[in-house]
């Protein structure tokens, strides 16, 4: 597989895929493939949404599709927000926010937490899927002005500093999302197709 369609429109996880995938894999956007940049997410599980966003584009565009989708699991809130993430202040998806209704709902609770991402791949051999996660837990307050999402209330197990606070190399070399791409870049290798 030479390129491959990247299925987001979320610019923080374009940046973070490029940086971690293999140079040689070339990377099309949504817009140069001629798709919405807001992929059908109705699943209920991190893999069902993955999936159905890169079944979508691969349909349409009839390339090899990579999709992911993300989620941050509060042990204190049975998981949630989950797959969803994004939206768990409402549909309009504001970051902030999503932390603030988060934070609120912790106070005087427990604060283990992991970030798991699922990334979907549709070629012309089939669907599959891999997964990666990294556990911590969440902040008192945002910390730090890098990264997107929950970046500024996760600390990864193990560190003091939160993903926002984490220059990008330090973050990708820890996170959820490098360790399924991990996985995503040794099926590619092993040419199992």
């Amino acid at each position: 597989m030479h390129k491959a369609v990247l299925c987001t429109g979320n610019q923080g996880k374009v940046a973070e895929l490029r940086a971690l995938l293999p140079p040689s894999l070339v990377l099309i956007d949504l817009d140069r493939a001629g798709l919405p940049t807001d992929l059908p997410e109705t699943g209920v599980t991190l893999a069902a949404n993955a999936l159905q966003k890169a079944r979508y584009a691969h349909e349409r565009c009839g390339l090899p599709c990579i999709a992911d989708d993300t989620g941050l699991e509060v042990d204190a809130l049975n998981g949630a927000p989950g797959v969803y993430s994004a939206r768990y202040a409402g549909a309009a998806r504001d970051p902030k926010a999503n932390m603030d209704l988060l934070l609120a709902q912790l106070v005087g609770k427990e604060r283990s937490a992991r970030f798991r991402t699922v990334i979907a791949l549709i070629d012309e051999d089939g669907e599959h899927t891999f997964e990666g996660s990294v556990s911590g837990r969440i902040a008192e307050e945002p910390r730090g002005l890098g990264g997107f999402g929950y970046d500024p209330i996760f600390i990864p197990e193990g560190g003091t500093l939160t993903f926002a606070e984490m220059d990008k190399e330090a973050k990708n070399a820890i996170s959820h999302r490098r360790r399924a791409v991990e996985k995503l870049v040794a099926y590619l290798a092993a040419g199992v197709r």
